[in-house]
């Protein structure tokens, strides 16, 4: 019964978002309530479980977003940013910017939480494309990708440590295969997406 009402909350989440074109945080408070109320909560509950939820996943991200951005506003001021975007272009070159940016969020990403590498490469990859001159999407996509893949498939990160812990896996095998696993993952995702995405 529980997996039939999670299956009808994500089905009218979509539709809210895609169909009636509803704002994404409006209309996963409206499904939030509406599942609530298939799943038999007390109506009077549902306002403060709500904003629990919210606070709790909110409250941890708050310090890192705060500081990510005073951090990356200073590097941006003192240049670095502007360093970091003329280095790349000059080791790589414009037609293989998309690799870098794809080695460096692979590399952070493998080291820190998915937000802290959004927080501390955002401020680069806009750098690096105003400085070359080509659309942030072309480089924002491969950022994404990469981190991603990291977050999704290499331990150290929680999912992936949680899922091998849950199945008694050896950590280097798991980090070994997803390895394998990601780096074609962030090639198609990334770099390959971008260039189809322009046809």
């Amino acid at each position: 019964m529980q997996f039939l009402v999670l299956l009808v909350g994500i089905i009218i989440l979509l539709v809210l978002i895609i169909k009636v074109k509803m704002n994404t945080f409006v209309s996963l408070i409206v499904t939030s309530i509406i599942v609530a109320l298939l799943l038999g909560m007390n109506p009077a509950d549902i306002a403060t479980s709500i904003k629990n939820g919210i606070g709790s996943s909110l409250g941890e991200l708050a310090i890192v977003f705060g500081f990510g951005a005073m951090i990356g506003r200073l590097v941006s001021n003192a240049g670095g940013s502007y360093r970091i975007a003329k280095t790349l272009i000059d080791k790589f070159g414009k037609k293989r910017l998309q690799i870098a940016i794809v080695v460096a969020s692979f590399i952070i990403g493998m080291s820190l939480f998915f937000e802290v590498g959004l927080v501390l490469l955002i401020p680069i990859v806009f750098a690096v494309a105003l400085e070359a001159d080509v659309p942030l999407l072309y480089l924002g996509l491969s950022m994404a990708a990469a981190l991603s893949a990291t977050q999704g498939f290499l331990p150290p990160q929680p999912a992936p440590t949680a899922v091998a812990t849950a199945l008694n896996a050896n950590i280097g095998q798991v980090l070994l295969v997803g390895i394998i696993v990601a780096i074609p993952c962030v090639i198609v995702a990334g770099p390959l997406f971008t260039k189809l995405a322009q046809w």
